[in-house]
């Protein structure tokens, strides 16, 4: 995992941004879309892929996920934003378990890309758990035509 981001406020940082795939390069991939749109650079991680396996295979891994929710935890809280079936279901199960994720974590029902730029770019611009939550949701909104 590299992490992409950018400086938080002073004390609490931004909410972090986690993006879970049962790929690791559609992970990374959607992070650094999201974060070129946000036009974030150095600094503390603000958005994370946790995409594949450990062993680099398709699959979700709560290993990954924890680790990268960890990473991009500065107080703010963490919105996790999922692509499919079982990633839904190792983030809930997660949440549920209550001590492998920081506390104000929080699953967000979005779609994958579009969620996750609205999520980043909001999160950039200091919005927060709530706010990046909403912006996320909302682009099931966007219209294509």
């Amino acid at each position: 995992m590299s992490p992409v981001g950018a400086e938080g406020a002073s004390g609490v940082g931004p909410v972090g941004v986690v993006l879970v795939s049962h790929s690791a390069s559609v992970a990374a991939a959607v992070a650094e879309l999201a974060l070129g749109l946000a036009g974030g650079g150095d600094g503390p991680p603000l958005v994370l892929p946790a995409g594949g396996t450990p062993d680099g295979g398709l699959g979700t891994s709560s290993e990954l996920i924890a680790a990268a929710a960890k990473a991009v935890d500065r107080g703010a809280g963490v919105a996790l934003l999922v692509d499919l079936g079982s990633a839904v279901l190792t983030v809930k199960a997660m949440l549920a378990e209550g001590d492998e994720l920081p506390g104000n974590s929080r699953l967000v029902d979005a779609p994958f890309v579009e969620g996750a730029v609205a999520a980043v770019v909001t999160a950039s611009a200091g919005g927060d758990l709530d706010a990046v939550t909403d912006a996320a949701s909302e682009a099931y909104s966007y219209r294509k035509e």
